[in-house]
């Protein structure tokens, strides 16, 4: 059972991985193209939502700080 679960945790992480990899791909994509996928202009929107939130706002950018660091 602890291997099933740890198998299933691999697959996450990497799954995770390759989808962090594919959006600081479509960022830099953005940057260099004039973002023609939109990615900036959405992330832009979701971070001036969750900042309108005050507080709530602040925590995100920390979380989003910290899993870049990462």
């Amino acid at each position: 059972m602890k291997q099933m679960f740890d198998t299933i945790n691999g697959w996450v992480a990497i799954m995770t991985e390759i989808l962090s990899g594919l959006v600081v791909l479509a960022i830099i994509t953005g940057v260099l193209f004039n973002d023609p996928f939109g990615v900036i202009a959405n992330i832009s929107m979701i971070m001036g939502g969750i900042g309108d939130s005050g507080l709530a706002g602040l925590v995100a950018l920390i979380l989003v700080a910290l899993w870049y660091k990462k």
